[in-house]
């Protein structure tokens, strides 16, 4: 858990310095994180970075309210798409993403982490 709070904190400064494509993706590693750990703490670990399979694999032991895997399925798709130059026909990432998906991104780790660390206190 505290590499995802390390890569959360590292997401508001991308964003703050108006990187919204690698805070997108850097969201994304803060809950791939998150969930890893809390698949760690349940016994089971992962090593695949798709966060549908955490978060299934998550929910098989331990209840996950429906916002978490909506914002996981958002955040999944931030994977490639904010990395890779060639993900786009046209375009690079630091020219496709917007202030409205860097905040949806923050709101949707924020769900994540917080239902990790209540997982990982109770648990």
């Amino acid at each position: 858990m505290r590499e995802a709070g390390a890569e959360f904190a590292a997401t508001r400064s991308l964003y703050g310095a108006g990187h919204r494509a690698w805070g997108c993706f850097t969201c994304q590693q803060a809950a791939e994180n998150a969930l890893k750990a809390v698949c760690e703490h349940l016994r089971m670990p992962q090593v695949r970075p798709d966060l549908n399979l955490l978060v299934e694999a998550v929910a098989a032991q331990v209840a996950v309210p429906d916002p978490v895997g909506s914002a996981c399925r958002r955040l999944n798709r931030l994977y490639v798409p904010a990395r890779y130059p060639n993900a786009f026909d046209q375009g690079v990432p630091a020219e496709q993403f917007s202030e409205e998906d860097a905040q949806l991104a923050v709101g949707d780790v924020e769900e994540v982490l917080r239902v990790a660390r209540e997982t990982l206190g109770s648990a």
